[in-house]
């Protein structure tokens, strides 16, 4: 069997590692932010409980809060 040690890990392991944990975050953020704040609560409770590393709150983001945002202007 072949296990890894973490000092056996590559040299860019941790910085990307740390990249993907503040892009994850910034985003669960903002969408948790948004969908509290229009208190949405189903939304709130799947970006609580699901990590999708950005992408299910990137499309709530852009695709919903955005339609939603455009209709209460027009």
């Amino acid at each position: 069997m072949n296990t890894q040690t973490l000092e056996q890990l590559p040299d860019w392991f941790w910085p990307v590692l740390l990249v993907l944990v503040i892009w994850s975050l910034y985003w669960k953020m903002a969408a948790l932010w948004h969908a509290a704040r229009n208190k949405q609560l189903k939304w709130f409770v799947l970006f609580a409980i699901l990590n999708t590393v950005g992408i299910l709150e990137i499309i709530y983001l852009f695709g919903i809060e955005k339609a939603r945002t455009e209709k209460l202007f027009k």
